[in-house]
């Protein structure tokens, strides 16, 4: 109900854009991450960031999951049982903070895995490929409007990013380093913390990276609700938040919020109203909410990693025994 019966998903996924196609593909990277297909998920990851390029944050944490805790020679993957029920404890523990923890550690400590740079080479490679062939066919007009517009992207029209009205008063004048960095910064630092907290839990940090993403973007428009609204039935079954109240708190104040900016909005674009301050203050009472539910979710969520750990002495004692 939470992608099929949404609102959101039918009207925009049906105007014209392929958001249901690129959501379907995410969906598929995950199971074959989850099912040790690496070659099936690294080409479809490649094919998907050509196709939209937000998905490149994901990549980071497809890095963590392929862990030699997890992956090893001679050794099949086990998938945890994935019950709620079962599962570890919920995030606020201290297992789980520690268990987190010792797997970023693992990660750094163990960076370049055979696992991690054939992942590397295929997704890289048919991304490269497939950019390449549309560029020979399309020339520079291509790689502009599909790739380097998104780095130098600066849209004066107000949506619901707290940038937009800062963008939109200094719009004729070339931004510094520094205003870029200080509406970059915040974005990757959030990932970064992310990444590292959760991203042994694929489904879990797959939907918070991406609802960080779009909240703290210097773009955000109501097409962009539609990447993590695909992820969010993935997550819901190992949510301890109770649809009454907290849940439904959740939901009311995000849409309200949504409501209480496109107010402001309406009076702007269609009443010609000068209103720029109240919609700014809109899109930061919008940011909040958004704030207030990921961190809702992180608090009530039982954490589950994907993948047990495998045992590295299991192999030398069966030598022993035999």
């Amino acid at each position: 109900m939470a992608w099929l019966f949404n609102p959101f998903t039918f009207t925009i996924g049906t105007r014209g854009n392929c958001e249901p196609i690129i959501c379907a593909m995410i969906l598929w990277i995950i199971i074959c991450l989850m099912n040790d297909q690496m070659l099936q998920a690294s080409f479809w990851y490649g094919l998907v960031v050509h196709l939209r390029i937000y998905p490149i944050i994901y990549a980071l944490s497809i890095i963590f999951i392929l862990d030699p805790l997890h992956f090893q020679p001679g050794k099949k993957t086990v998938i945890l049982y994935w019950s709620s029920e079962k599962s570890m404890s919920s995030w606020g523990s201290r297992t789980s903070k520690t268990t987190n923890l010792r797997y970023g550690w693992s990660t750094l400590t163990s960076m370049f895995t055979w696992r991690r740079i054939m992942f590397g080479i295929i997704s890289g490679s048919i991304f490269f490929i497939v950019t390449g062939l549309c560029f020979y066919l399309y020339g520079w007009d291509f790689l502009h409007e599909a790739l380097l517009y998104h780095l130098i992207r600066v849209d004066p029209r107000h949506n619901f990013s707290i940038y937009f009205y800062h963008i939109y008063l200094h719009y004729d004048h070339d931004f510094s380093s520094v205003e870029k960095l200080i509406s970059f910064l915040p974005q990757f630092i959030v990932q970064l913390v992310l990444i590292f907290l959760f991203a042994h839990d694929l489904p879990l940090c797959f939907f918070l990276q991406t609802l960080a993403f779009v909240a703290f973007n210097k773009v955000v428009t109501a097409q962009y609700f539609v990447w993590f609204f695909c992820l969010l039935p993935l997550i819901l079954p190992w949510s301890n938040m109770k649809l009454k109240w907290k849940g439904l708190a959740c939901i009311f104040l995000w849409i309200g919020a949504q409501i209480h900016w496109l107010m402001w909005g309406y009076l702007l674009e269609f009443q010609g109203k000068n209103v720029f301050i109240q919609l700014w203050i809109a899109s930061l009472l919008f940011l909040a909410v958004n704030t207030y539910v990921l961190i809702n979710i992180i608090l009530n969520h039982v954490y589950c990693p994907v993948f047990k750990q495998l045992n590295h002495t299991n192999s030398n004692k069966t030598m022993k025994h035999d």
